[in-house]
């Protein structure tokens, strides 16, 4: 198994925390996104979007993170059974998919659109409204805090890829400008998650 990695992305973190809390062997290739070879030809060949995370499994390329976190919890998550639902990480029932999907289009749509965007303003320099950027961080930040003031993990009452989906560019908002302090639930979903065996850091969550 191989992962096409950038240290510095979110995206690629949240494969990289799921490949160790499945304690799987992998091999990890850094690709240099100032550098531009996530658009050479060969990266191009596994991804044609031109993007990273990518990971290569025998003859299977998977690209985009959160197609890549359900290809791993369904393939090699599935020996931690939680009954007749499936595996811990990613069900197989209609609601419980239903759950974690609302969640992987919340870290696709609203997390980067707001805290993951405001980051790549500040540290990467990107031409992007950073107001808008992190008016929209504080108003999702608004929604998690007041769900996770009443749930310990976004879905199913467990962790699940619903939480490694949106949990690195919510706890990297104070890099695009945005104080995590005022949202007091959401600290503590971090720590929890921080605290699941197999947890990794990253450049920024060094905590």
């Amino acid at each position: 198994m191989k992962l096409y990695d950038a240290a510095l992305s979110g995206n690629c973190h949240k494969v990289r925390m799921l490949l160790s809390m499945l304690a799987l062997d992998h091999e990890t290739v850094s690709v240099s996104l100032p550098a531009l070879e996530q658009k050479t030809p060969a990266h191009l060949a596994r991804n044609p979007l031109g993007t990273v995370p990518v990971l290569e499994d025998g003859g299977t390329a998977i690209y985009d993170s959160q197609a890549i976190l359900v290809y791993l919890a369904r393939k090699y998550g599935s020996e931690r059974s939680d009954g007749p639902t499936g595996g811990q990480w990613l069900p197989t029932d209609a609601t419980g998919l239903a759950k974690i999907t609302q969640w992987l289009s919340f870290a696709a749509n609203e997390i980067w659109n707001g805290p993951a965007l405001a980051r790549a303003v500040l540290l990467f320099k990107r031409d992007i409204d950073l107001a808008q950027a992190q008016a929209s961080a504080r108003n999702s930040f608004t929604f998690l805090d007041g769900w996770l003031a009443q749930h310990d993990w976004l879905a199913l009452g467990r962790p699940t890829i619903a939480d490694i989906a949106c949990y690195p560019y919510a706890a990297l908002a104070e890099a695009g400008g945005i104080p995590l302090a005022p949202y007091g639930a959401l600290n503590a979903w971090f720590r929890r998650i921080e605290a699941l065996p197999g947890y990794v850091g990253m450049p920024g969550l060094e905590r």
